[in-house]
């Protein structure tokens, strides 16, 4: 078995931010409908939720894999908009931002939440606990020069 720190560098690597946006995604989709919300395949690594949305421009409903940080026991989750370091936001936070009441799938339970973008010493506190939860992320942050878009998710 791989272990956390052999995925953590590839997960850094600009081969794996080509590649993994096209794979990961359509993989969890199937394992998660085949398992009938049981199972996120890449949660195995990072726990994950499948995030339902509206789009902000198509207006159509949009489920999205992310792997997410859990807080307060359940409570509520952080989503880290890192697109795998790539240039540009994820699309689907500009859905949040766009429409915030969604729903998120969470080990096979549908959850209502509201989404809310974090900014400033709330974002900056964040982002540190999210270094320590996966430092990956701070090669993500420095291959680009957006800033990666951070958001608690809280059960309505």
């Amino acid at each position: 078995m791989i272990g956390v720190r052999a995925v953590q560098r590839i997960s850094s690597t600009r081969g794996f931010a080509k590649v993994a946006p096209h794979v990961i995604p359509a993989l969890d989709r199937a394992v998660h409908r085949l398992t009938r919300g049981k199972v996120i395949l890449s949660a195995q690594m990072l726990p994950g939720v499948i995030l339902t949305s509206v789009g902000a421009r198509s207006g159509l409903t949009r489920r999205t894999p992310l792997a997410c940080m859990p807080e307060e026991g359940g409570r509520s989750w952080i989503l880290i908009g890192s697109n795998f370091g790539r240039d540009g936001h994820p699309a689907w936070t500009a859905n949040l931002m766009a429409r915030p009441d969604v729903e998120i799938s969470w080990k096979g339970s549908d959850i209502a939440v509201t989404a809310h973008l974090l900014e400033g010493e709330e974002r900056a506190a964040v982002w540190k606990a999210a270094l320590a939860f996966w430092p990956p992320y701070a090669t993500y942050q420095a291959r680009i020069e957006r800033e990666i878009r951070l958001f608690r998710i809280v059960r309505k």
